[in-house]
C-alpha cells in the first residue's frame, strides 16, 4: 500500500494530470460518469464498491440523475489527499461498466 501521508500541491498537480477526468474538490478529487441506463450506472456504483473494498479505501458514491454516478475520494484521516487516492481513482476508471 502507498503512503497515507498528505501530499504536497506540486505532487497533487503531477498525480491529477495522471487522471485528467477527475477534478480537485476541496480536500477530495471527485469524477463523474454517465451510463446510457440506469441499470448500468449501479453496475458500475457497485464495481466500485468492490473495488475500493479490495483496497479498503472507500469513497463517496452518489448515484443522481438516474444515470450518473458521482465519485469523492479523499484519504479522511489525512484531512486529504495521499497518493492512495490517485491509485484508487486510476483503478476506478479502469472498471468497465
Amino acid at each position: 500500500m502507498a503512503a497515507l501521508e498528505r501530499i504536497s500541491e506540486e505532487k497533487m498537480q503531477q498525480y491529477l494530470a495522471k487522471v485528467p477526468q477527475w477534478q480537485r474538490s476541496g480536500n477530495a478529487i471527485t469524477r463523474i460518469y454517465q451510463f446510457p441506463n440506469f441499470l448500468m450506472a449501479m453496475g458500475f456504483a457497485n464495481a466500485v464498491a468492490i473495488c475500493a473494498e479490495a483496497a479498503q479505501h472507500h469513497p463517496d458514491i452518489a448515484i443522481f440523475s438516474w444515470n450518473k454516478v458521482k465519485i469523492s475520494i479523499v484519504t479522511h484521516g489525512q484531512g486529504g489527499l495521499t497518493e492512495n487516492d490517485f491509485i484508487l481513482a486510476s483503478k476506478i476508471d479502469a472498471i468497465q461498466p
